[in-house]
């Protein structure tokens, strides 16, 4: 099939109106540069905007910058560009390069704005093995989507069904130039390993490879489809609630399951919720500590960003970095019960330091702090991190768990409602 700008058509998104901005993610190069003439050849009720993402890398990155905007005035296209820093974190510069560059899509993408990328079947063909090296199940082998969400807008891929030959042809056919990157034929790099040594190899065996891939990806999109909605539906089940820090859905609901729906449950809740899903190495401590645990023994299982952790029967998805909670005073009318006395003298706001004694109002004595805790069932990762409201050396209140018998506002006194979140 050869490309052209009337084929390009059949795989854009609907405007949703002539307001409609649609960014294009603007290298310079090859694919791009053909996706960004096209878009111009069929004069879209769209704003179209071209962004470029300056790398600094290669000496050459300025000189690439200056081509990509003089490319989009001979178009009358607006172009903006941003430089940023690639940083090594240990996942090789490539993925580096991927974050910063996705960092700047989120931050210019506004709600129900598109970015089209110029991804294309040699692109998924090579994502999909990478994947397969890695070890992936269908999420990983349905590659990359040709839509999907992006920051408040979307990202979309319309080239995916054409291959880079058919866009070279195209680019010849209308005389564009384009940047040349050097890096590309550094075989040090996964990717272009692949490109430059498997998939000729690949091409001269069987020549609709690249098509018949996408056609797998497709599939397995679609079966990842299907198990999502298995997850959704196993999850509405876990009655999940959103805690005072991290989530959890009760941990009965999982042991139920069978292994495989037990997996897919917990990635597809994980996922949600913005946490690192758990790699093959993390599921066997998932099930002996989690899962075949005691719950009074408080197992915890961590990983990425995220630690698993039960407590009464339900199972916690909490942030390896805890964040700060604030305890909040605001004054407030008699509606609000029970409330903090609003005149207490020498008034402060401390933590644990052991030995602190309340008696909650409507109890009928006094107790510890760590016993009421317990009665209260705040979780035991929140017990030395609650405030305490002290008025000089009395204990008024704990967070906005309760207020102690001896500091509570009458009706006709002022009173602050507690708030800690």
């Amino acid at each position: 099939m050869a490309f052209t700008a009337e084929q390009l058509r059949h795989y854009l998104p609907i405007p949703d109106s002539p307001f409609s901005i649609w960014w294009i993610g603007f290298s310079g190069g090859l694919d791009s540069t053909v996706l960004l003439h096209a878009l111009a050849q069929l004069r879209l009720p769209v704003q179209l905007r071209a962004l470029h993402i300056n790398h600094q890398i290669s000496s050459n990155a300025n000189r690439w910058q200056s081509q990509c905007a003089d490319f989009c005035a001979q178009l009358s296209i607006p172009f903006y560009a941003e430089k940023v820093s690639v940083v090594n974190t240990g996942k090789g510069i490539e993925d580096a390069a991927r974050a910063a560059r996705y960092s700047v899509f989120e931050k210019n993408i506004a709600r129900d704005n598109y970015l089209l990328t110029a991804h294309h079947a040699n692109d998924q063909a090579e994502t999909l093995l990478l994947r397969l090296m890695r070890g992936t199940g269908p999420r990983g082998l349905a590659a990359m989507a040709a839509v999907r969400a992006l920051g408040e807008g979307w990202l979309a891929r319309p080239m995916l069904h054409f291959t880079r030959a058919e866009l070279e042809a195209y680019a010849l056919t209308h005389q564009l130039t384009w940047v040349d990157d050097e890096s590309n034929v550094d075989d040090d790099y996964d990717r272009n390993f692949l490109r430059n040594q498997v998939m000729p190899l690949l091409h001269s065996r069987w020549p609709e490879f690249k098509r018949k891939w996408q056609q797998t990806a497709e599939l397995c999109a679609q079966q990842e489809g299907v198990i999502e909605e298995i997850a959704r539906e196993d999850l509405l089940r876990a009655a999940p609630l959103i805690e005072r820090i991290g989530q959890s859905i009760e941990l009965k609901a999982l042991v139920g399951l069978s292994h495989a729906r037990k997996q897919n449950l917990l990635r597809y809740w994980l996922r949600l919720n913005n946490h690192t899903t758990p790699e093959q190495s993390h599921w066997h401590q998932i099930e002996q500590q989690i899962f075949a645990g005691r719950d009074d023994a408080q197992p915890r299982v961590a990983w990425g960003n995220v630690a698993l952790q039960t407590y009464r029967e339900r199972l916690y998805a909490l942030p390896l970095q805890m964040p700060e909670l604030e305890l909040r005073l605001q004054l407030s009318d008699a509606s609000v019960k029970p409330r903090l006395k609003a005149d207490l003298p020498d008034m402060r706001i401390g933590y644990r330091s052991g030995g602190e004694r309340c008696k909650p109002v409507g109890r009928g004595h006094s107790q510890t702090l760590k016993k009421l805790l317990q009665d209260y069932q705040l979780e035991p990762w929140l017990r030395d991190r609650v405030p305490l409201v002290f008025s000089g050396d009395n204990l008024a209140a704990v967070g906005d768990l309760w207020v102690c018998a001896d500091f509570v506002a009458a009706e006709n006194e002022a009173g602050y409602a507690l708030i800690w979140q």
